[in-house]
């Protein structure tokens, strides 16, 4: 093969997903992986066929050698953001999986590459394997997106349909998730809903053509969820998902949020369990479309990474402007609506002293705070006299439910606020 034939290829990054990439690409006729960036060079890796003098230590000598796509493997934001800046400015097209940096900085970095005419272009930084951003792009776009309903997290995925299916507590679930390899030995970015609250970033930008920015967006994990919700939840025809999700409020806001939900059995989200990933969207003329799959691993991330490095090499040598519908052409910031002006429904797990009056006690400080209950259930008596009471919202001002819990936990009738989990709309 002449070298005039293929398209040079560089990764930074050969852990998992850098593995797939190479080993996907590794016979390709025509693209080559010529350079790429490791930690240790002499670390033992599971490639056959790897060309140990292609590896360098220092990411910079693949920025800076004739590559014509940068593939940047590596996540976080130093010394990724950089190397992209880098390579763009040396002429280099980027292919990257960091949601991290693109919620972050994907704004200067869109408009460095276009100020350059580079691509970055970024299908697995969002759900893994599963296409989503080439599709919102591309056949999607004629579409009027109103709302995005997503599980982004596998790791969060896998440990609430454990502990559904297990009637196990968080932290048992959590440490059996880290010996098995699906949660890290620190969880913190996955179990609080930092790595979602990525995603739906990008992915909010993307569906209403405005930016939304990362500070934005709400965040709570799963950490409080009980394994008593999820049985509460089954009962009254329930999941408990963490939903990244993203609508645009009848006055043009976005809200974005991250946090745990009560999702009802009809709904496809409540369905998909483990680590399977999962993208709902609403839109006019399409109506809903769901997307499921592997949102992480080797291949099916791999297979994101490849997509996106073919798309740009067919384009390249054949005109001066490539993939114009994939680029970034919205520059508006879009106006977000504050969490505590945000209407929901509630779940609500109380833990009541067994007296007369308790439950004329949550209607009255439900009503003086107009909240209007859909279901209240006393869930048998304990061995100290107490009794769990659950109660169903009507939908209601997340600032009104907020002053009603500071109520309750004065009451001299409640010893505890359990749980509060918002149920999807």
């Amino acid at each position: 093969m002449e070298n005039s034939k293929y398209i040079k290829i560089g990764l930074i990054g050969l852990g998992t997903v850098g593995s797939g990439v190479y080993k996907t690409l590794q016979n390709s006729d025509l693209v080559k992986i010529t350079k790429i960036a490791v930690k240790n060079i002499n670390k033992p890796r599971n490639i056959e066929g790897l060309d140990k003098s292609i590896l360098t230590d220092n990411p910079y000598d693949v920025v800076n050698s004739d590559v014509d796509i940068v593939a940047e493997l590596i996540g976080g934001i130093e010394p990724a953001y950089d190397l992209i800046k880098t390579a763009i400015a040396n002429g280099k097209h980027i292919v990257t999986a960091n949601k991290e940096l693109l919620a972050k900085h994907g704004e200067e970095l869109f408009n460095f590459a276009e100020e350059h005419n580079k691509v970055i272009l970024y299908e697995a930084a969002i759900a893994g394997g599963i296409p989503i951003i080439m599709p919102i792009k591309t056949i999607l776009a004629g579409n009027k997106i109103k709302r995005v309903e997503a599980i982004l997290n596998g790791t969060t995925n896998y440990i609430l349909t454990k502990m559904d299916a297990d009637g196990a507590s968080y932290e048992d679930v959590l440490k059996e998730a880290q010996e098995l390899g699906y949660a890290e030995a620190d969880p913190t970015g996955d179990v609080e809903g930092f790595d979602a609250a990525y995603k739906i970033t990008t992915l909010a930008t993307l569906a209403f053509r405005q930016r939304i920015k990362l500070e934005n967006v709400y965040r709570e994990g799963i950490t409080k969820v009980r394994a008593e919700d999820m049985k509460a939840a089954n009962d009254l025809g329930y999941k408990i998902k963490l939903i990244a999700s993203a609508s645009m409020t009848d006055d043009g806001k976005a809200d974005v949020r991250v946090h745990p939900m009560l999702v009802s059995k009809k709904s496809t989200l409540a369905h998909i369990d483990y680590v399977t990933n999962a993208v709902s969207l609403e839109g006019h003329p399409v109506g809903s479309v769901t997307l499921s799959g592997p949102g992480a691993g080797e291949f099916p991330t791999a297979s994101s990474v490849v997509g996106d490095i073919l798309a740009i090499a067919s384009e390249l040598g054949k005109n001066d402007y490539i993939l114009p519908m994939m680029r970034c052409n919205h520059h508006k910031t879009a106006e977000t609506i504050d969490m505590k002006d945000t209407e929901n429904k509630y779940y609500l797990s109380l833990n009541a002293k067994n007296k007369l009056g308790v439950i004329g006690n949550i209607g009255k400080i439900c009503e003086d705070n107009g909240i209007s209950l859909s279901s209240i259930v006393q869930r048998g008596l304990r061995d100290n006299n107490t009794a769990d009471i659950t109660v169903i919202t009507e939908l209601c001002k997340e600032k009104d439910m907020q002053n009603a819990i500071s109520q309750f936990k004065t009451s001299e009738y409640i010893n505890n606020v359990n749980s509060l989990i918002r149920v999807q709309i």
